[in-house]
């Protein structure tokens, strides 16, 4: 008992009612008060509109150890540069930065922005990030000496000029070559104003320094496929916000926090379901009112789930959206999901996520376009699968590798019958987290586990609308972009084809991450996590029995007094 409450204490901390259901890098680097691990993406029809960009940048000399005989267009791109990431303490931010050092060891230096959190400074939360687990990997082939290329800047994207000292932004303004901004916010229910400083203004601030820049190469703005959730069909284009996102700054800034609400319900409307896919869609109609001269790229990811590859085959590092879902149905503890089983869901390895950042800023460097380029990095048209079969497979997994931290036997149903799932979130959710409270409480143990129900309530509710819709996604710019990843190196290296993906082993070891990487479960404890799932399915199959024989002798009682009544009025 004593490890559940300590298992329980940690995700109770970390389940919030946030996304993957998009880019999932609300930066704790660069992200004001709000992170992705802390549970990390209008008028007219679309239209490619956009700065056209003038003739790429000369880019800063290279550094003399840079080899001038890589194999790889996109190594031999990133030989010599220097890199900026915003959100690098993120989900994806910390997988980019892992990519590039392992997969451009030619690359200069790459500078992170972050920011000082909770009593601890820049220095300390760079090399608190640099003992992440993201980078075993990185360290064992590579050494600790590789380290020396990350740089940590002290910054903040919610704060006027970045938050910036003089002497780093002219420090970046005169080295970097390659931006990645990936900073955001990502719960859904965030308020509006510090929505729209964080993922908006923030990116209008990257936007400009950029501007600034000597020697820019290439500038990736990390968005969300839920930009425009309101459209069926999802081009790759710009399409315009739903109002002027300068004329939204000024409000923001100048009502009063009780008018925030009203506003945001105002802007929302009927096309967007929160302001982080709103706010998402204000900062792509500023990257393309921004980019002037500045080869720029927008990359869409859909919902963002653990690794199929890289760095280790499942590498999850948060409970965020249907990773939190995944680890509960293994724990057994929701029984109900409100959704249409029939719908795609689309999900998107976080490694083919970073090899589509990093081969975007590649193409967008090196192929001259006349309009900010789009990419929905998606899965939906290029390897579906459907909510009832990824389903499937989860539960499989959960009875095939159990977590020593399972409080049922794994079950569960899709439905969209709400009075249902109500039903069974009383029954099957809340009135089993009060009798493990109780049994905590007995034990001398902080009860915790209705709040973490009604934590994960609060996070199902705000993902609905991502689980009762579905979106077509058009990837024509993601087919070119593979068509012209022509060298094997980088199609073996920064591979984007989703296409190749098989489900199955990929959920196999999607759940296995969750199991090592977030429920912190060795896979030394496998054979007394079975031992445990086999009891417990027993206690399932009796409390079924149980219950049916309850409800057989209600039926039989109810059907006594019928009986005795009829008999009493006919006398």
């Amino acid at each position: 008992m004593h490890h559940l409450q300590l298992f329980l204490d940690n995700i109770c901390r970390d389940t919030e009612p946030s996304c993957t259901m998009g880019v999932e890098t609300a930066s704790a680097a660069a992200a004001g008060p709000v992170e992705a691990s802390e549970a990390e993406s209008w008028t007219a029809e679309g239209h490619a509109v956009g700065a056209a960009p003038a003739p790429v940048r000369e880019a800063a000399p290279e550094d003399g150890g840079a080899s001038a005989t890589l194999s790889s267009p996109v190594q031999e791109f990133f030989a010599g540069a220097t890199v900026m990431v915003t959100g690098a303490t993120g989900f994806v931010g910390k997988a980019l930065v892992e990519k590039l050092l392992r997969c451009c060891p030619d690359m200069r230096a790459v500078y992170i922005l972050i920011r000082p959190k909770k009593g601890m400074d820049v220095e300390s939360r760079h090399l608190e990030l640099l003992q992440h687990p993201v980078f075993e990997r990185l360290r064992s082939e590579q050494g600790p000496g590789v380290f020396g290329k990350v740089r940590p800047v002290a910054g903040d994207v919610s704060l006027p000029h970045l938050g910036l000292s003089e002497g780093d932004r002219r420090r970046l303004q005169t080295e970097v070559n390659i931006v990645f901004h990936s900073a955001a916010t990502v719960r859904f229910n965030e308020g509006l104003a510090a929505a729209v400083s964080l993922n908006t203004v923030g990116t209008q601030r990257v936007m400009r320094l950029c501007k600034e820049m000597l020697h820019i190469k290439s500038l990736v703005h990390v968005s969300t496929a839920y930009s425009n959730a309101d459209k069926r069909e999802v081009r790759e284009v710009v399409y315009a916000p739903p109002a002027d996102p300068e004329a939204v700054i000024k409000l923001v800034k100048s009502l009063p926090e009780d008018a925030m609400p009203g506003l945001a319900s105002a802007l929302m409307g009927k096309r967007h379901p929160n302001t982080y896919t709103l706010t998402k869609a204000m900062a792509e109609w500023i990257v393309q009112e921004e980019a002037d001269n500045i080869p720029c790229a927008i990359v869409r990811p859909s919902i963002v789930t653990g690794a199929l590859r890289d760095p280790v085959p499942g590498w999850v590092d948060n409970v965020c959206g249907i990773t939190g879902i995944m680890m509960e149905i293994g724990r057994g503890t929701i029984r109900s999901i409100i959704c249409e089983e029939d719908y795609i869901v689309d999900l998107i390895p976080v490694d083919l996520v970073v090899n589509t950042l990093i081969t975007a800023a590649w193409r967008t460097g090196t192929h001259h376009a006349n309009n900010v380029q789009v990419y929905n990095c998606t899965s939906g048209q290029l390897n579906p699968v459907h909510w009832h079969e990824f389903g499937r497979l989860t539960q499989n997994q959960a009875v095939d590798t159990p977590t020593k931290y399972a409080q049922w036997y794994p079950g569960f149903s899709f439905r969209t019958n709400r009075a249902v799932h109500k039903f069974c979130e009383i029954f099957f959710h809340f009135l089993p987290a009060h009798v493990v409270d109780l049994l905590i409480r007995a034990q001398g143990g902080k009860p915790i586990m209705v709040k973490i129900a009604q934590r994960f309530k609060a996070a199902a509710k705000t993902g609905e609308f991502f689980s009762l819709h579905e979106w077509d996604f058009e990837s024509s710019n993601m087919k070119a972009l593979m068509k012209d990843m022509d060298c094997v190196t980088d199609r073996e290296t920064f591979d984007v084809d989703v296409s190749h993906m098989e489900w199955k082993p990929y959920v196999a070891d999607y759940m296995m991450g969750i199991r090592k990487y977030v429920l912190k479960d060795g896979a030394e404890s496998l054979p007394a996590a079975r031992s445990k799932l086999n009891k417990l399915w027993w206690a399932h199959r009796i409390t079924q029995g149980v219950t049916l024989l309850a409800l057989l002798r209600l039926v039989f009682l109810a059907g006594s007094f019928l009986v005795d009544n009829v008999l009493c009025i006919s006398r």
